[in-house]
Formats: structure tokens, sequence, C-alpha cells
């Protein structure tokens, strides 16, 4: 098969853009919060654990400590024993206490709005700042790249295999081939998209929209690696 020109790759994945947005149209975040805090510190507890398991612990550690000036004031025992049941829990508690007392001495309660400001709190790394800064106050910085997206990326071939554990620079490789205005949509449909049809372990390309335009189709799981294990318990 010849090579893929670089014009020939962007056309593919602007295609791919186009088919999951026609698919999906605007997804709503997988996440139950209600504030800019919230967000950040749902989306920090979600490191290698589902939606799902962090949506159940929630309700309970945003009563107990619904703000930053609430959750500063914590221990991370106090914290660690709500998030229990997810993994890594006890380095997620002392992050959340200590992400909240940062945003509450060096921002004045607030969260900050700029990817400088929000991958200096402890536990946020880019993943998770793209994600606050785009759902919560509609900016687009870049593209949050989580277990699904990176997954898909590699199915496609959009970034090459020798990134299928680094999600950072599986994101660098996004930003250069997608136009600015296809980035806030991406991570939202490529999770519903990842869920539907291309799980990890059986993708259903017989089903998939994207089967003419992604190498990987037909075969199987093995084609492009889940990178997981680049997504664990520190800066998310």
């Amino acid at each position: 098969m010849p090579r893929e020109t670089k014009a020939a790759k962007v056309e593919r994945a602007c295609e791919v853009c186009r088919r999951l947005d026609e698919k999906y149209g605007p997804v709503e975040c997988f996440l139950d919060y209600s504030t800019p805090f919230r967000l950040v510190i749902a989306v920090l507890l979600s490191a290698q654990t589902t939606d799902a398991q962090v949506n159940r612990v929630t309700p309970e550690l945003f009563d107990r400590f619904p703000t930053p000036e609430a959750m500063a004031a914590a221990s991370p025992a106090e914290v660690a024993e709500i998030i229990r049941t997810l993994g890594f829990y006890k380095t997620k508690a002392r992050h959340c206490v200590e992400c909240a007392q940062k945003i509450v001495a060096d921002f004045g309660g607030e969260v900050p709005r700029t990817m400088a400001e929000l991958t200096s709190l402890p536990g946020v790394g880019r993943k998770t700042a793209n994600i606050v800064l785009n759902v919560s106050f509609g900016i687009v910085e870049g593209i949050a790249v989580d277990t699904h997206v990176n997954r898909i990326a590699h199915r496609l071939a959009l970034s090459p295999k020798t990134h299928e554990k680094e999600p950072l620079k599986t994101e660098q490789d996004l930003l250069r081939l997608l136009p600015r205005e296809l980035w806030g949509p991406v991570n939202h449909q490529w999770i519903r998209h990842g869920r539907d049809t291309c799980s990890a372990r059986a993708p259903r390309c017989a089903e998939c929209v994207l089967a003419d335009i992604c190498p990987s189709a037909g075969l199987g799981a093995g084609a492009g690696a889940d990178a997981s294990a680049g997504l664990g318990a520190g800066k998310a």
C-alpha cells in the first residue's frame, strides 16, 4: 500500500470528525458536576477509573466538600474514605485536597481559565485542563486524549505507533492534522464511538461508520493498543 501523504491524512482525519459529528452531534460531558471546581475534581478522579464509578462517589464527596474552601480544609484521609472504591484513591484524595488548597491560595477560590494555570494544580494534567476549559468555559486549547481517543487515533493511524503510550504526543499529532474549529467535539464524540463501536477488546468494525477509511478495520482488538498504561494516577 502506498504511503499516505500528509494532505491525504488531513483529509481523512477531517472526514472522521465529520462522520462522527453526523452520527452523534453534540455530546454532553459524561461526568456529573455543577461547577468548574467540581468538574476539575471529577476529571482528576477519573484517571484509570470509569466515569460511572466516579459519578457514584461524587454526590457524597461534593455534599461533604462542595467548594474549594471546604475541600481545602479537609484531610486527605477524609476524602480517601469517601472515594475508596476508586483506583489509586489515596493519591487522588491527596491531589483533591492539594488542588483545592492551591485554588484557594493562588486563585481566590476560582478555578483558573488558562492551560498554564490549570496544569499548575496538583493532579491536573493537560487532559483534565482541556476538558475543564472546553466544558466549563468554552475555551478550546487542544484535545483531551483519554484512553478512548488515544486508542481510536492509533487504530485510524492518525498518530504513529511509537506514540501509543504517550497521550500527550498523540494529542499533538491530532492537533497538527485537524483544523482548530474541529478540536472542540473530538473528546466526547470519540469517547462515545469508543464505547459504542470501537471498544478496546471487541471493536465492531462491521457496524462502524469509519470502516472504509480505517486502516485497522477488520483486524480486531490488536490493531492499535489501548494506552491505559499511559493514563495513570498522576496528572491526568
